[in-house]
């Protein structure tokens, strides 16, 4: 409590103790140590009898002058810190510091002394290291120190980042696994300047401030951690965080990062959630520009493509644009904006592999996914306005045109082995089911089953398809659509994948009343949990059960109810004359 002050020269409680320990009149004594050691003002010494007189405490008087010098020294540092020439208001801080660093560990003291570090661009290495070795002065130090300290301190700065980094994750993930379903909000619904106001981004931006060594720690983790785990969300983060500190108008870290202007412009682009052509121009231009002996700047910039908010927004970009070309009656390799995108998609797909192998060279793009794959997604659009078309005329000029079921070999193949093709054939089937086609849907769904590492069954791709499955929710009575879905799609995977089951689990909650009972009782035996299943599907199948339990009927009393009619009296037959 007194730590320091003997160093200075001030008596302390110690000093008193000794005093009246060896004196013969302590009451003489302790008059002589208020006198020492008081406020040394002549009116004053009049005035303290009265607030005798009132009964207040002489503690209470000298707290009250304490806390109030206090507040009025902090007042005076924060000013020096701006008045006066660079040098010479640095100059007087560290003549401060110099002289109470002493009473840091003193609690009345403390806020003087780490206003003073605060203020200072450069606080002494010696007493940095004496702050970073106090796990309590460590906790109390201001940001601006805390920055000092873990420049130098990677470790250090990790183990504050990394909490911070596993919350954003597990943010991400109870979004995508919610069980508010809904077509019109979802995981890509909030606004990129919406995001970035997250509690998450805006820790991570403040511990960094203008610190280009801390941003690119950061930035490290980041990377580090897309390796180990695949996780996308890190990608999401890298954007974010650029981002946020763009807002801030720090330029002292947006112009040394190559990727600034280009995720600005990706940024605008994810807002709108379409890619138009300036922009796409632009963007363009970014990735030409990349000079020889820079292409390490390809990692990054494929890591902000990775982002599933860019990807989100390439794909149903590029799903606009087939359809466009189809009522242009123009080829995919002869749309310039196209390829721009699918060049960008593809850059995004390859971002792990890219940092992995430390190899920066945009990913060759396979010529059959712009002359097969994509007219063979144009020709599904185009079977769609043939059978529309076909229905909405008279009846005796209809052909006997069934919609087609089947599924080109070839639409299935590239599913399975071509990233890019995956991609946006997924997002296509999304696209028909928001426009609640039923038998686009119903034809495509099989080719699902088996994809490109099991992209149809992600967290993103599964988590839009249930909110836009609420758009076809009356095909849910029926059997042939649920027996294709459930059986055909969700459960081929439940056993193996854990994701999968808790997805069709909060389908299941939200559109059960509006599956037929028996079809219902089958799914609820085969979606049962097992052994090996998490704490997470569990909760959700007792959920589940529990609505399932009120919707039953209570049994009703099995007993006779007594009639409700009369017996008719008997007549005697009047006899006949």
């Amino acid at each position: 409590m007194y730590a320091g002050l003997q160093e200075l020269g001030v008596a302390n409680g110690e000093d008193l103790k000794e005093t009246l320990t060896n004196c013969t009149e302590p009451l003489k004594a302790i008059e002589q140590f208020q006198t020492e050691n008081g406020v040394l003002l002549p009116s004053l010494q009049y005035a303290l009898p009265f607030l005798d007189l009132h009964g207040t405490p002489r503690l209470e008087f000298h707290q009250s002058v304490f806390d109030e010098l206090r507040e009025k020294l902090l007042e005076r540092v924060s000013a020096i810190a701006l008045e006066g020439k660079v040098e010479e208001r640095y100059k007087k801080l560290e003549d401060l510091l110099e002289k109470s660093f002493s009473l840091v560990k003193m609690p009345s003291i403390q806020p003087v002394v780490m206003c003073v570090m605060k203020h200072l661009p450069k606080v002494p290495e010696k007493k940095l290291k004496l702050v970073m070795a106090d796990k309590d002065l460590y906790k109390a130090c201001a940001v601006e120190v805390k920055r000092q300290i873990w420049q130098d301190n990677q470790a250090l700065f990790g183990d504050e980042v990394s909490p911070l980094l596993k919350q954003y994750i597990l943010e991400k993930e109870n979004i995508l696994f919610s069980n508010d379903i809904s077509f019109l909000q979802n995981f890509f619904s909030p606004s990129p300047k919406t995001r970035r106001q997250g509690e998450v981004v805006q820790k991570l931006t403040q511990m960094i401030g203008k610190n280009v060594k801390l941003y690119d720690m950061v930035l490290q983790f980041l990377r580090t951690l897309f390796l180990r785990t695949r996780n996308v969300h890190y990608c999401t983060l890298r954007a974010e965080l650029l981002m946020s500190l763009h807002d801030l108008e720090i330029s002292e870290i947006c112009t040394v990062d190559p990727c600034h202007k280009f995720t600005w412009c990706l940024d605008a682009c994810i807002r709108e959630k379409f890619v138009d052509n300036k922009r796409a121009r632009e963007l363009q231009g970014f990735l030409d520009g990349v000079k020889k002996g820079q292409e390490q700047v390809l990692g990054d910039l494929s890591m902000i493509l990775c982002d599933p908010f860019a990807i989100n927004t390439l794909a149903l970009s590029t799903i606009r644009h087939l359809q466009d070309l189809v009522g242009q009656d123009t080829l995919p390799r002869e749309s310039p904006d196209l390829l721009l995108l699918l060049r960008m998609l593809s850059l995004g797909q390859g971002a792990w592999d890219m940092i992995d192998s430390q190899v920066f060279k945009e990913p060759k793009m396979e010529a059959e996914l712009i002359t097969r794959f994509l007219p063979l997604l144009m020709s599904f659009v185009v079977d769609d306005h043939t059978f529309t078309v076909d229905q909405k005329l008279p009846s005796e000029e209809k052909g006997p045109i069934p919609y087609p079921s089947t599924i080109p070999e070839a639409f299935t193949k590239f599913l399975q082995e071509n990233r890019i093709a995956c991609e946006i054939g997924l997002y296509y089937i999304l696209h028909i089911t928001k426009q609640r086609n039923k038998n686009a849907f119903l034809r495509l769904l099989p080719a699902l089953v088996e994809t490109f590492s099991d992209l149809a069954f992600s967290d993103i791709f599964l988590h839009l398809l249930t909110g836009n499955l609420t758009l076809l929710s009356d095909e849910f009575a029926l059997e042939e659509f649920c027996t294709s879905l459930f059986d055909g799609f969700f459960l081929t995977a439940c056993s193996r994948k854990e994701n999968v089951h808790r997805h069709v689990l909060r389908l299941l909650l939200h559109l059960h009343h509006k599956v037929a009972p028996a079809k219902l009782e089958s799914l609820q035996k085969a979606l049962e949990p097992t052994k090996q299943s998490g704490e997470a599907v569990k909760e959700l199948y007792n959920q589940l059960g529990e609505k399932l339990e009120l919707r039953k009927p209570s049994p009703a009393e099995v007993t006779e109810t007594p009639s409700m009619e009369l017996p008719l009296p008997t007549v005697p037959t009047p006899a006949s004359r």
